[in-house]
């Protein structure tokens, strides 16, 4: 079911969960980590933390095969996750679920960590509930 949201913004039951989850990389990466197995442990944690529906859950990857990081170094990669979230939850909330998620994606990452020079980040960012559009028949499909 949908509901009005603010400015008339149709929004689900759960106020607009979302999250998108996008995990932008240097293409370099690759030959270190198994990125689409990233995509899938990103996507557990963030359903485990329960802050964030099944239905609302998308995870996707930017590969950046135009990037210069740190000195310049050809060796050098990073990995960048953003999640774009609804409003509503409390800073506490955000903040757990942003260090599991970061914890896991470190944990992923642990090995390469050690051998290749490797930058991990991670950002929230809270949607504008008056500026973002959404239109979906995931909610009810998973029911």
């Amino acid at each position: 079911m949908l509901t009005s949201g603010v400015g008339g913004v149709n929004v689900g039951q759960d106020g607009g969960a979302v999250p998108h989850i996008i995990v932008e990389y240097s293409a370099n990466l690759e030959a270190h980590a198994d990125m689409r197995a990233l995509l899938t442990v990103i996507h557990g944690v963030a359903l485990e933390t329960g802050v964030f529906p099944l239905g609302g859950i998308r995870v996707r990857a930017a590969r950046r095969d135009l990037y210069v990081v740190a000195d310049g170094d050809a060796e050098n990669c990073f990995i960048h996750v953003t999640l774009l979230i609804g409003v509503g939850r409390t800073p506490e909330v955000k903040k757990a679920a942003c260090d599991r998620i970061f914890e896991a994606v470190k944990a992923f990452l642990a090995e390469p960590f050690e051998r290749v020079p490797l930058a991990i980040s991670l950002t929230l960012n809270e949607l504008n509930p008056e500026l973002t559009y959404r239109h979906n028949n995931l909610h009810q499909r998973l029911a």
